[in-house]
């Protein structure tokens, strides 16, 4: 039995560099500063602090050889050329997903809590469509289970900003494994592509920090129950955090 959700959700997608780090905090600060306790969590296919701690198991039990280093690399791209492994890797990845939006979230929204979502089921979609072409993975069995336990968001961000843009705030930023320049593009194309389906409202993040954040406050505001105190006003800036 599915759990009927009680809590609030909210999730943010977009390009890197699109502000979404800056606006999830300042979300978080304004419900703490109202009196809630928000759930922040950070989700992406294969990336889930529980995939994460089995893929860190493996690394330390075989010494670095069943499980390549974390991030871009020649082993790492090597192993997934490989139709079983790469199969395997991807059915653990929605198996998780699995538990950690279609049990996980849905217990906190179940007690009531407001979830803030940083990067959300969409964001994994569009990350396999552009590094798992071959699989065809939103066709798989497992992809629909997943998606129809994935509890759906009571507002919902994309943030989007230029290519150019992106990639000049991740050098500022100085991200380890940025996205090349026809990755981000075709990225982007898919952020707009999905966009057309209404899944988001669709936020310019090379717009003032304050502007956005005004916008955002007030769609959170519309969706929840109401403030036990009044909002905070965002004067300052909140540096971009991973």
């Amino acid at each position: 039995m599915i759990l009927t959700k009680r809590g609030r959700l909210i999730a943010f997608s977009g390009l890197d560099g699109a502000g979404k780090s800056t606006q999830i905090n300042l979300l978080l600060a304004d419900l703490r500063a109202r009196g809630q306790r928000p759930v922040y969590c950070w989700s992406r296919g294969g990336y889930t602090p529980l995939f994460g701690t089995l893929k860190g198991f493996l690394r330390r039990l075989a010494r670095g050889r069943i499980v390549p280093p974390t991030g871009p690399s020649e082993r790492r791209s090597q192993a997934l050329d490989r139709p079983g492994v790469r199969r395997l890797w991807l059915t653990l990845a929605l198996l998780d997903l699995l538990w950690f939006y279609g049990v996980q979230m849905r217990c906190w929204l179940w007690r009531g809590r407001t979830v803030v979502a940083d990067r959300y089921v969409w964001d994994t979609l569009i990350d396999f469509r552009l590094n798992f072409p071959q699989e065809a993975v939103e066709q798989w069995l497992l992809w629909r289970w997943l998606v129809k336990a994935t509890p759906k968001p009571d507002a919902a961000f994309l943030l989007l900003i230029p290519v150019a843009e992106s990639l000049r705030r991740s050098d500022r930023k100085g991200e380890p494994f940025r996205d090349p320049p026809a990755v981000l593009a075709e990225r982007l194309a898919q952020y707009q592509a999905l966009a057309q389906r209404g899944c988001w409202h669709l936020l310019d993040g090379s717009r003032p920090i304050a502007d956005l954040a005004g916008e955002i406050a007030a769609i959170v505001d519309g969706v929840g129950v109401a403030p036990v105190a009044q909002p905070v006003r965002y004067t300052s800036v909140v540096e971009a955090t991973r």
